[in-house]
């Protein structure tokens, strides 16, 4: 994640949405979101009245979320989910298919457990994340157009290259490079992979963390999810 382009090329709401309505759904009030990145949804949380605690690990997310409007009201913390409280929140999201960046089994297995240490009992984690079997990647690497953005504070335009380095398993490894479209001058670039876990994995994971009630939506809406759905959201709760 790019935080000078993030926002500007990631303006879709159906996920926005989708996790407001499921929220207002379970009346929670002490919300935590885990990789929340620039803010781009945690804001949208904190004007449904939510206390919120967000966490990423990248400084310069972090930094460019709290200078948004509306920012002050929610805590911001550099790290990641060993930084969350115990016992302490209604639920824990994690938004934007941050899920897919742990990529070793000890890193994914280490957020569930620290999400349900997190939770109080009876509390809903909800997170989304790709369905491998779509395989969307080979959609990604079709499209070799850069995406477009703008400088904030000169006006200039930018373009945002993605150089995908391919597939080992089901890891998925990418380059984002971000140039001055007038001068092409690299400004920033971030290499990240990203790994597709099944939705049968995810269960098991879940359920052996202790979390009960799971729920696996389709595509941003509130049906069930399919072998043909592209993005899964799901929903569990803290068992006793």
């Amino acid at each position: 994640m790019i935080p000078l382009v993030y926002d500007q090329i990631n303006l879709y709401e159906r996920d926005k949405n989708f996790f407001r309505q499921l929220l207002q759904q379970l009346e929670v009030k002490t919300l935590a979101d885990v990789g929340c990145g620039t803010g781009r949804l945690t804001l949208a949380f904190a004007e449904d009245g939510y206390h919120i605690t967000a966490i990423d690990p990248h400084e310069g997310a972090i930094a460019y979320a709290k200078k948004k409007v509306a920012a002050q009201p929610i805590t911001w913390i550099v790290g990641d989910s060993r930084q969350l409280r115990t016992n302490t929140y209604d639920a824990v999201v994690m938004t934007a298919n941050v899920a897919q960046v742990f990529v070793t089994e000890e890193s994914w297995h280490d957020v569930v457990a620290d999400v349900f240490r997190a939770l109080k009992p009876g509390g809903h984690f909800i997170f989304d994340t790709r369905n491998p079997l779509a395989k969307v990647w080979e959609q990604w690497m079709q499209d070799t157009t850069p995406d477009s953005a703008v400088d904030e504070v000169s006006g200039e335009p930018l373009d945002i290259w993605t150089h995908y380095e391919g597939t080992n398993g089901d890891v998925l490894t990418y380059i984002e490079t971000v140039k001055r479209q007038r001068t092409g001058e690299v400004i920033a670039q971030e290499k990240s992979r990203l790994k597709f876990r099944t939705k049968q994995v995810i269960e098991q994971a879940l359920q052996q963390a202790g979390f009960v009630n799971i729920t696996v939506y389709g595509d941003w809406t509130f049906t069930v999810a399919t072998p043909q759905t592209q993005s899964f959201i799901f929903h569990s709760v803290k068992g006793d």
